[in-house]
């Protein structure tokens, strides 16, 4: 089962032991509607975890994603294993307006935030 899921807005930003890829639909009025948040996190227990967070509905873990791929403005991210958060999913297929800014946070977040897990496509 896939997720698919389409944005208009797209930020990248790092703080202390965090990057981070967030995804958002906003409404006439720049209100957010939707969102998606994609963080990988470095702590001393395992080397990096990712998590997702859904409108405020958070999942994830060291063994979340096992690849991500890229290929201009979608972005496929294979789970290792269901997610009972997005009725039983292994994918989530993410789309976004294609614009300067969102490929400029693409093109600066993707590898920071999948690391090894990013695999095949383009940017």
């Amino acid at each position: 089962m896939v997720e698919s899921r389409n944005y208009d807005t797209v930020a990248f930003d790092v703080r202390d032991n965090a990057s981070m890829l967030f995804f958002a639909k906003t409404t006439e009025e720049g209100d957010i509607s939707d969102y998606l948040l994609l963080m990988r996190t470095v702590d001393e227990e395992f080397s990096e975890s990712i998590y997702i967070e859904i409108n405020e509905q958070k999942f994830g873990g060291h063994n979340l994603i096992r690849e991500a791929a890229l290929t201009g403005n979608v972005l496929a991210l294979r789970l290792y294993e269901p997610a009972m958060e997005l009725d039983g999913s292994s994918e989530i297929v993410l789309t976004w307006a294609d614009t300067a800014e969102n490929l400029d946070s693409i093109e600066a977040g993707a590898f920071r935030v999948f690391g090894d897990s990013l695999v095949g496509g383009n940017a």
